[in-house]
């Protein structure tokens, strides 16, 4: 799968508020295991399937990126 699509399967989770609960459901949704929360520390390596979830200060989903 790639990102594009991984975009439109994750576009349902925008709008709501990030858990640890979320970070499973990304990766049962997907099956990619590196998935980044808002608040996670991550390494400055490069993978293209790494999805880095982006969130509000109030923990709201606004999007994802990868890399």
């Amino acid at each position: 799968m790639n990102n594009d699509e991984v975009q439109v399967i994750l576009a349902k989770l925008i709008g709501t508020s990030y858990t640890e609960a979320v970070k499973a459901q990304i990766r049962e949704l997907t099956g990619r295991a590196r998935v980044v929360g808002p608040t996670d520390i991550s390494t400055m390596d490069y993978d293209e399937s790494r999805i880095h979830v982006v969130a509000g200060g109030n923990g709201v989903i606004s999007g994802f990126r990868f890399g």
